[in-house]
Parts: C-alpha cells; sequence; structure tokens
C-alpha cells in the first residue's frame, strides 16, 4: 500500500474502531503511529495508563491492547484491505506490541471475519445489568468458540459445578480487592466524576458494584466501597452463562492473542444479539488465577470470564479521540 492513498480520514475511521475496544477500568492504555515507510499501523503501551497495583506484570494491558488490534484488523478488512499483523516485531523495542500493515486484499471477504463485525464494532458495549434466563442456542456458543480458537484461544463453557466454583474464586478477588489500600484507591482514580461529583465510569449508577448475595455473581465494584451493605444488590439470572478464555502459554505474545480473542467473542456475541459483561477480578491475583485452570489436566491459563445473555443494552463508556492516540506519524530512520 502507497502510504499517498492513506489520507487522514481512513486513518481516523481506522483509529476510531480501534479505540473502541474494551480496556481494563476504561484505561485505554495505546497509542498509535503511522510508520510512513511501511505504512504499517504501530500500536504501542501507553505506560501513563498502566495499573501499577491491579496490573503489575502488564498482562491486562496487553489484553487491552490486543482488543485494539482485533478492531484495526476488522476496520482495514472493512475496507478491502488484507491486515498483516505481527506480535511483539522488534525486541529492542518492548512497548511496540503490534504492527498492522494493509496490504492489497486478494479476495473480497475474510474466513475469519463475520462480515458484520465492523458494524457491531460500537454496538458493543459491556451490560451489567441483570440478563433473562434465556438459555443461549448450541450454535451460537459453538462460533464463539470458534472466534476465539482462530485467534489462538479456547473458550469453554464450564459445567454448573465448574461455574460455581469459579464464580467464588471470582467473588474472593472482588472482597480482595475491595479491601486492598492501593487497588481500591487505584480504581476510585479511574472512577471519574459528574459534573454532580458523583462517580460515573459510563455505567449505570445502580449498577456501580452491584452484588447479589443470594445469586453469587461478584460484579466487579468500581467505586471500591468497603462494606457490601453500602452496594446496591439486584436479582441476576439464575443460571448466568458464563465462559472461560484460555491459552495454552503464559507470555506476552499469549496475552496479546487473548486480547484479539477476546475482542472476536465479544463482536460475534453482539452480532448475535447478546450482552456480555467481564469478570476479571480473579485474574488480577496469580494464586486465584492459578486456582482457574481447567481440572484435572491443569491445561491452559485464564484470561477472562465472560458472562453472556440476553438483556438490556450497558452504556457507552467515554473514549479517547483518534488525534488524542495518534502519536506523530516517523521512520525507522528518525527512531534509531
Amino acid at each position: 500500500m502507497d502510504v499517498t492513498t492513506l489520507n487522514a480520514s481512513v486513518l481516523e475511521g481506522w483509529l476510531s474502531a480501534a479505540v473502541a475496544a474494551p480496556s481494563i477500568f476504561n484505561t485505554q492504555p495505546w497509542s498509535f503511529h503511522l510508520d510512513t515507510e511501511s505504512t504499517a499501523v504501530e500500536v504501542r503501551a501507553a505506560p501513563e495508563r498502566c495499573l501499577r497495583a491491579t496490573d503489575p506484570t502488564g498482562r491486562a494491558l496487553h489484553l487491552s491492547v490486543g482488543a485494539a488490534v482485533f478492531n484495526l484488523r476488522v476496520a482495514m478488512a472493512h475496507d478491502g484491505w488484507m491486515p498483516v499483523t505481527r506480535l511483539l516485531p522488534r525486541p529492542d523495542e518492548p512497548g511496540l506490541l503490534a504492527t498492522v500493515r494493509p496490504e492489497r486484499a486478494r479476495r473480497k471477504t475474510f474466513p475469519e471475519h463475520r462480515p458484520d463485525l465492523y458494524d457491531v464494532i460500537w454496538r458493543r458495549h459491556s451490560s451489567r445489568f441483570p440478563f433473562s434466563n434465556r438459555p443461549l442456542p448450541a450454535e451460537v456458543c459453538a462460533e464463539l468458540s470458534d472466534a476465539a480458537h482462530t485467534n489462538g484461544a479456547v473458550l469453554s463453557f464450564p459445567t454448573t459445578t465448574e461455574k460455581a466454583f469459579l464464580l467464588r474464586v471470582t467473588a474472593e478477588a472482588e472482597e480482595r480487592d475491595r479491601t486492598h489500600p492501593e487497588r481500591a484507591a487505584e480504581s476510585c482514580r479511574w472512577v471519574r466524576r459528574d459534573e454532580r461529583g458523583q462517580a460515573d465510569v459510563g455505567l449505570p449508577r445502580a449498577s456501580l458494584g452491584v452484588q447479589d448475595s443470594r445469586e453469587q455473581l461478584p460484579m466487579r465494584d468500581f467505586t471500591a466501597q468497603r462494606h457490601l451493605t453500602r452496594l446496591p444488590a439486584r436479582e441476576f439470572e439464575r443460571r448466568p452463562v458464563i465462559a472461560m478464555l484460555t491459552t495454552a502459554h503464559d507470555r506476552r505474545a499469549d496475552w496479546l492473542r487473548a486480547g484479539q480473542a477476546l475482542q472476536h467473542v465479544l463482536l460475534v456475541a453482539t452480532a448475535h444479539g447478546l450482552r456480555t459483561s467481564l469478570l476479571h477480578q480473579a485474574m488480577e491475583w496469580p494464586d486465584l488465577r492459578r486456582k482457574l485452570r481447567p481440572e484435572p489436566e491443569h491445561v491452559g491459563h485464564a484470561h477472562m470470564l465472560v458472562r453472556l445473555g440476553y438483556g438490556p443494552e450497558g452504556p457507552s463508556s467515554p473514549r479517547r479521540a483518534p488525534n488524542e492516540v495518534l502519536l506523530m506519524p516517523t521512520r525507522r530512520a528518525e527512531r534509531s
């Protein structure tokens, strides 16, 4: 692709799609560069937006960036380009997490992408409302699993007993988060305030920290309240549908693959009219994350629990504009 054919409006459209990806605490820990020699979009970590207490290894940051990379790929494919993606392309630049280079497409469609994924990028929102008890069709679950597999991850649907265990571990992690001073303070720093001084992270106020003691569905308390009695309670679905995303290995490249797989799953779910919310708390504690490895084989590394169902749409969280995340175009010679 000649850089002269990549005008500002095209690049802005690609970045608008990329920044619509979910990120931990809505930190949006990414920035983008355009390499004018290769016309590759470089996706970099934004270290000033990392969570040093909650995510000291940067695994969640990599998942967030991976989700943005997947949206970028979908946007390029939508415009008729073949997105050629490289993860961690330059070992001497650890902050450069991926490059996505548009090449002339030899075919109009890409088998790994549903043609409607681009259209649902902006419709996908996390919903922390109760879902209905309507079961998910088996063919939808199979398509969600295929979406994860395409990106090098595994999406499994635990049994009732396994699901109860996963939710108990998540509840334990949520309790730890709430009573951990540094993590609680970090969470509060990322909770935005509206003009009346109330918490506003793009979530319905009634669902900030929703906890149903009877159903034991531990939704994250972004306000870091320490007393459960202060949290509102709602009656959630009696049999929540929970899926677990894992990878075979646990390296930085696997974290980025998991983020792409997660976003692919979320977009396919949205295309089917499903709502989703993410349960990440247990992943933030090494000992609890190890507990989530499937038994009896204890293979795979857990990255996310995804709650799925039919219900009301969640609100849209604020996003940074493309011009806020795009750094000046550079040539390799300028960086050496």
